[in-house]
């Protein structure tokens, strides 16, 4: 059951996913926009069905042109909502996601594989992960990074939004909906009663780590959907090390 052909290459996307997303998700959490990844994510999810309703492949350059076309729109939206009514910014987002996760449903309603297609979304197919699936995801978190940790004061509000959508429209397609607002804010609040940054990013990497391995493990051994299993014990632990702090 705790096959490495298998896991292996899910756990290392799930590092991947953890690479970018700890640290994006600490500055989610400090801009109190704490669900803007499930907007975000939603918008780019929606595009990758408005591509399958036009019956373009899944894999192909126009499904991702569309799923990053939605996401970018989103985040130029939000950018603009941001400067013009921040108290309501999180409310809007709220709208956002719901708008979007609507218009999928009804774009759906008509599919007889529709409902499946969104469960993929939503919680992912991580165990059906090949390494070449990783070898792209990887160039473009590694600029990702780069450019956060690099220029990341210089980005400003509009810079920060396109890059979320960048690495969320990978990520969704990679491992789910959920997989990634977890990923993205659990650590960073299981993380947030620690005052040195440099700490919490290790803590939040290490726990984005065990609970991805430890969610795998069980989803292998009782048959249980891996990315709802990983959701779990990402908030398991998380609780533990928030207590502890």
């Amino acid at each position: 059951m705790l096959d490495w052909s298998i896991l292996g290459p899910a756990w290392l996307a799930g590092l991947l996913i953890l690479a970018t997303h700890v640290p994006l998700g600490q500055q989610v959490l400090a801009r109190g926009i704490i669900f803007v990844d499930l907007a975000i994510a939603q918008l780019a999810g929606l595009g990758v069905i408005v591509a399958s309703a036009l019956g373009w492949e899944a894999q192909g350059w126009q499904t991702q042109v569309a799923a990053v076309s939605t996401a970018m729109l989103g985040a130029l939206l939000l950018s603009w909502s941001e400067r013009r009514w921040p108290q309501i910014q999180e409310a809007l987002i709220g709208v956002l996601f719901v708008l979007a996760a609507t218009g999928a449903v009804v774009l759906i309603s008509n599919d007889p594989h529709g409902g499946e297609h969104l469960k993929d979304l939503l919680v992912g197919q991580i165990l059906w992960v090949i390494p070449s699936d990783l070898v792209p995801v990887a160039v473009l978190y590694a600029v990702v990074l780069a450019l956060w940790f690099g220029t990341r004061e210089r980005l400003g509000s509009l810079g920060f939004y396109m890059l979320f959508a960048v690495i969320v429209t990978a990520s969704v397609q990679l491992v789910g909906v959920y997989l990634v607002f977890a990923s993205l804010i659990i650590p960073a609040l299981a993380t947030r009663g620690y005052k040195k940054a440099p700490l919490r990013l290790v803590l939040g990497y290490a726990l984005g780590g065990m609970g991805y391995a430890a969610g795998l493990a069980l989803s292998a051994f009782f048959d249980l959907p891996a990315g709802a299993i990983i959701v779990w014990m990402l908030a398991l632990l998380g609780m533990l090390l928030a207590m502890v702090s």
